[in-house]
């Protein structure tokens, strides 16, 4: 089994945090480059990490990966309050990671424009909303939930991408979180 992405990816961290103490290769590529991305293209079509090898099958999306993982490993399926929870952290995932785009491509995206104005507030009402569902215990356990939200907090503040000090319960999650031996073996900064 291969998984192949790039370390910094939250979408990507996601998976290695699941398949910690599994056997499977990591192809680590870099994305902006030549040769990244040829592998990119033909490891996963829509040109995003992560995509997965295993069994003469390739999958593209990381919910897709993980339903698949989950399946193969005979992991507990997820509620439907867990998958509306991811669809928040994905909302997010996205919302930053055009940010981020943006900001690299050297635009502002502080300019009052319609997409960007709607990102910002994408963001602020899943932050805000992701904050009370910590509050309200909904990420008690190390699970898939709660590995795509730490992945989504700590990418966050990794890319200096948003002040989380408004965001309490998100900041002791992370906190409680950052003591897994997955979550240093996997840290994008090393």
């Amino acid at each position: 089994m291969q998984l192949v992405g790039f370390p910094a990816s939250p979408f990507v961290r996601r998976l290695r945090l699941f398949l910690n103490k599994r056997e499977y290769e990591f192809i680590n590529i870099d994305i902006f480059s030549l040769e990244g991305r040829k592998i990119l293209t033909n490891n996963n079509p829509a040109q995003k990490v992560p995509a997965l090898i295993d069994d003469g099958v390739t999958l593209y999306d990381s919910r897709v990966i993980y339903r698949y993982l989950a399946e193969k490993f005979s992991s507990t399926e997820l509620t439907w309050a867990q998958e509306n929870l991811l669809t928040l952290i994905d909302a997010a995932n996205d919302s930053f990671v055009t940010l981020l785009l943006l900001k690299r491509s050297g635009i502002d995206s502080s300019v009052d424009k319609l997409f960007f104005n709607l990102q910002h507030e994408r963001i602020t009402t899943l932050l805000n909303t992701l904050n009370e569902e910590v509050k309200n215990n909904a990420f008690q356990s190390w699970d898939y939930p709660s590995i795509c939200l730490y992945c989504l907090i700590d990418w966050v503040i990794f890319r200096e991408l948003a002040d989380l000090q408004a965001y309490p319960y998100l900041g002791s999650f992370l906190a409680e979180c950052e003591n897994q031996d997955s979550v240093k073996a996997t840290d994008p900064r090393f």
